[in-house]
C-alpha cells in the first residue's frame, strides 16, 4: 500500500488544526501511521483511496472529518479553447487519451513534490506500474496546440527529459533509465504512442517519458496535463490531480479530444449520483440513523446530500472518489463519518462455543512442517489467469466450470480466474525475488478451486544452481513421514515436470500429488534461470478436512 509524506507545515496549514488534533483523528478516516517525525509524519493509506496520495487530498478529507467544511465541495471547470486530435494509428497501440490545462498556479517546491509524488503513486497503484494509465505534466507555455496522440515508428526522435541530445524511440528504449525500466510495456510493439504539437515535435511519449522542451520549472505558472491509456483509469487519475491542483489554487480549463469518430471534453468534474437505501445502511451497520446523522456523516465525507425521504438518500459523489462503485462503499463511509469509535460493541445474540475447522487443523500441521524442514512460506493471490496457470505450465486448459472458475468481470487481463494449482503462483514468487541470493525455498499451503469445489493444497519448491529430483523427493518423503502417511510414487506425465525426474505421489492407491523437476519451457516462461524443483498434494484427498462453506 502507498505510503504518502505529509509535512506538518502544509498540512497543518491547509487543515487549519494543530498536529496532535491531526494525530487522534487521521486514523479514522481509515489509515495507518507509520512514523512521526519533526517535521513530517508518513502514513499508509489503502489503495482504494488515491485521492488521498497527496497533502491536498488529506487536507481535504479532514476538514470535512473534522467539521471545518462539511459537504460537496464543486469544482468549475471553464471552457478551454485546447484540442487533441487522437489518429487512427493509435488505437491499436493505447487508444484512450484524456487531458486538462490548469493556470495560476504558484509552483513552489512543496507543489512540485506533491505532484511528482502524487503522480508516481497513481501510477503506480490505478495505472498498475504504468501499463494501464500514464501522466504527464507539461509547461504550458511550450506547448503549441493543437497537439495529435499517434502511432510512430522506432526511428522517431526527439530530446527526453533529463537528456541534452535528440534520441530516437528505439534508442530512448534501451539507454533512457526510463526506458529501460518500462520498455516492457511496449515489448513486441512495432509502433509507439507520441503527443506532438502542432510543429510536429514531440512533448510525451507515454508510457514512458516526457519531452525535455515542456519541463515543469519553478516559474511555470500553467500546466497542461495528458493522461494516456486503456480504459476509465485514465479519467480517475486526471480528476484526481485536477482536483487537487485546483485545491492549490489553479484554475481547470477543459480540453477536447478529437477521435476519428466521436469527442469528449474532459475533465468531467461534475458529480455522480447514486442511491443510498436506508433499509441497506441499517443492514450493513446494524443499527439506524436518524436523517440528521446519516446527512452529517455523508457531509463530512464531503458527499453532497440531495434528498432524504423514507427509503433512500439521494448522495452527490465526487469526481476524485474512484473507488465508489457501489452503494456499500458509500455506507462504509457513512459509518466512518458516524464515527467507528461511536459504534457501541455487542455481544452476538446467539450462544455458540467457538472451535478450529478441521481445515485449519491440517492447514497449521502442513505450515510447521514445512517451516520445520527449512521452508519460507509465502501467501500468493488466489486470483490469476489461464496463462500463467496452464500455458506457462504447459498443461492443458480445462473447460471453464468445469475445471475452472473464470471471473465474471475481471478487471486485470492477470486476474481473470480463480487459481486451481498453487505451484505456478510460487514460480511467479520466484521469477519476481532473481536478485536474491540463492538457495531459495519457498511453500504455500492454501485454497484452490477446481471444477466449483474448495480444495486445500500444499505446494513448496526449491532453486538453486544444483536443484534437483531427489532433493524435492527428500523433501516430499519428509512430509510424508511428518504426516505420519504409507505413500509410494508412480511415474508421472505431467507435462511441466521434466520426463524422467517427475512422479506422482500415491496414498492408499489414490494420486494426491505430483513432484519433480520443472521442465525448462516451464522456466523459460517465468523467466528463471537456475534449476527449479518443486511438488503439490492435495491434502483434501489425504485428511477428512470438512467441507468449507
Amino acid at each position: 500500500m502507498p505510503v504518502v509524506t505529509l509535512y506538518w507545515d502544509e498540512l497543518e496549514r491547509l487543515v487549519g488544526v494543530d498536529r496532535k488534533t491531526i494525530l487522534e483523528r487521521l486514523p479514522m478516516l481509515g489509515c495507518d501511521i507509520e512514523r512521526v517525525e519533526e517535521d513530517h509524519l508518513d502514513v499508509e493509506f489503502f489503495p482504494n483511496r488515491p485521492d488521498l496520495y497527496s497533502v491536498e487530498g488529506v487536507a481535504r478529507a479532514l476538514r470535512g472529518f473534522l467539521d471545518i467544511e462539511l459537504g460537496y465541495k464543486n469544482y468549475e471547470v471553464k471552457k478551454g479553447n485546447w484540442k487533441i486530435y487522437v489518429d487512427p494509428s493509435v488505437l491499436e497501440v493505447r487508444p484512450k487519451i484524456a487531458g486538462c490545462v490548469v493556470k495560476g498556479l504558484k509552483m513552489s517546491d512543496e507543489l512540485i513534490r506533491s505532484l511528482m509524488e502524487l503522480q508516481e503513486d497513481l501510477h503506480w497503484t490505478i495505472g498498475r506500474n504504468r501499463r494501464k494509465m500514464a501522466i504527464g505534466v507539461h509547461d504550458l507555455s511550450k506547448v503549441n496546440f493543437p497537439l495529435t496522440y499517434k502511432a510512430v515508428d522506432s526511428s522517431f526522435a526527439f530530446v527526453p527529459l533529463d537528456f541534452d541530445r535528440v534520441m530516437s524511440v528505439e534508442e530512448i528504449l534501451k539507454e533512457h533509465p526510463k526506458g529501460r525500466q518500462f520498455a516492457f510495456i511496449l515489448a513486441g510493439k512495432d509502433r509507439y504512442p507520441m503527443i506532438v504539437d502542432a510543429k510536429n515535435e514531440a512533448i510525451s511519449f507515454p508510457p514512458i517519458i516526457n519531452a525535455e522542451k515542456t519541463r515543469v520549472t519553478e516559474s511555470t505558472t500553467d500546466l497542461f496535463i495528458d493522461v494516456t491509456g486503456f480504459d476509465e483509469n485514465v479519467d480517475k487519475a486526471l480528476n484526481i490531480l485536477a482536483t487537487m491542483l485546483a485545491d492549490r489554487g489553479g484554475t481547470i480549463e477543459s480540453v477536447e479530444v478529437v477521435y476519428p469518430d466521436k469527442t469528449y471534453v474532459t475533465p468531467d468534474l461534475s458529480p455522480k449520483k447514486k442511491k443510498v437505501s436506508k433499509s441497506e445502511i441499517e443492514g450493513l451497520l446494524g443499527f439506524r440513523l436518524s436523517d440528521e446523522e446519516i446527512k452529517l456523516a455523508l457531509e463530512r465525507m464531503r458527499f453532497g446530500v440531495e434528498k432524504i425521504d423514507d427509503e433512500a438518500v439521494e448522495v452527490l459523489v465526487p469526481p476524485y472518489r474512484a473507488d465508489i462503485m457501489h452503494e456499500w462503499d458509500i455506507i462504509e463511509d457513512i459509518a466512518i463519518g458516524y464515527g467507528y469509535d461511536r459504534i457501541k460493541p455487542e455481544y452476538p445474540q446467539t450462544n455458540a462455543i467457538g472451535a478450529t475447522h478441521p481445515w485449519n487443523e491440517v492447514r497449521e500441521i502442513a505450515r510447521e512442517v514445512m517451516i520445520g524442514l527449512g521452508f519460507l512460506e509465502v501467501i500468493t493471490f488466489t486470483l490469476t489467469s489461464e496463462k500463467v496457470q496452464y500455458d506457462y505450465m504447459r498443461r492443458e486448459r480445462p473447460k471453464p466450470w468445469e475445471g475452472f472458475v473464470p471471473v465474471m468481470h475481471p478487471l486485470t487481463e492477470e486476474h481473470t480466474i480463480v487459481r486451481t494449482d498453487i505451484l505456478p503462483k510460487l514460480l511467479e514468487v520466484l521469477s519476481l525475488n532473481k536478485h536474491h541470493p540463492m538457495p531459495q525455498k519457498i511453500f504455500e499451503v492454501g485454497d484452490v478451486v477446481v471444477a466449483m469445489k474448495n480444495r486445500l493444497r500444499l505446494a513448496a519448491c526449491v532453486t538453486h544452481s544444483k536443484a534437483n529430483f531427489a532433493e524435492i523427493r527428500s523433501v516430499v518423503q519428509a512430509v510424508m513421514k511428518e504426516f505420519d502417511l504409507d505413500w509410494d510414487v508412480k511415474e508421472s506425465d505431467d507435462p511441466a515436470f521434466i520426463e524422467g525426474r517427475r512422479a506422482d505421489i500415491i496414498v492408499k492407491g489414490k494420486k494426491v500429488g505430483v513432484f519433480g523437476e520443472i521442465h525448462p519451457e516451464v522456466l523459460e516462461n517465468f523467466e528463471l534461470v537456475n534449476p527449479v524443483a518443486g511438488f503439490e498434494i492435495d491434502l483434501t484427498n489425504i485428511f477428512d478436512c470438512g467441507e468449507l462453506i
